[in-house]
């Protein structure tokens, strides 16, 4: 039996906000709280990707310290700049 499109984004948005790195607890959680909804089918599977990778990878991607993976750059991108955005926006 297949995950429902509902079951999906919940199993997806807890993923987001409970990495295991606090930094990326609050980089993702906010970000899929604000565009899991609305992605397209292709950017939840890259999204589903993401959630795949260690934190350890993920946070220097983010911060742009370090590449992100070819299939992954155009979403890391765009969580940087998300999260750059709520950071100045306080």
């Amino acid at each position: 039996m297949s995950e429902t499109q509902d079951a999906r984004l919940k199993r997806m948005s807890m993923r987001s906000w409970r990495r295991g790195m606090k930094e990326m607890d609050l980089i993702l959680g906010p970000f899929a709280d604000v565009h899991l909804a609305a992605m397209s089918e292709d950017r939840l599977i890259a999204f589903d990707k993401l959630l795949e990778e260690n934190d350890q990878d993920l946070l220097p991607w983010v911060l742009g310290q370090l590449p992100a993976p070819t299939y992954l750059t155009d979403l890391i991108v765009e969580i940087g700049g998300f999260a750059r955005r709520r950071l100045t926006a306080r």
